[in-house]
């Protein structure tokens, strides 16, 4: 398991614990020259929403000395992206998720199984 893939699924299990929902995890690695993974997760609120973001910076600095290159939106535009270069995490509110609907947008990367 590459780094970058350590800690996408660390991402992943930060997200987890403030039980977001719908996890995605999509390895761009052979499709994608500006990240290796995307984390796309839903939460049913806007403090929910708050509470993963947290969650995933927490953690990647904690286990990896990792800060955000770039955070773009707030929960109360319902769209969060955390940015570690190697590793975006979007994180969704609402119907947010299906009108930008990443996954089919990256139809072609390859997901990877998480635990649980």
């Amino acid at each position: 398991m590459t780094d970058s893939e350590t800690m996408a699924r660390a991402c992943a299990a930060a997200a987890a614990d403030k039980k977001a929902e719908n996890l995605v995890l999509l390895d761009l690695r052979e499709i994608s020259g500006f990240t290796d993974f995307f984390l796309i997760c839903s939460g049913s609120s806007e403090p929910q929403l708050k509470a993963i973001s947290s969650s995933i910076r927490e953690s990647l600095r904690e286990k990896f000395a990792r800060r955000p290159l770039a955070e773009d939106g707030y929960p109360v535009s319902q769209w969060v992206v955390l940015d570690y270069g190697d590793v975006i995490c979007h994180l969704f509110y609402g119907d947010k998720r299906e009108f930008y609907d990443l996954e089919n947008l990256w139809g072609d990367a390859r997901r990877i199984p998480l635990d649980g």
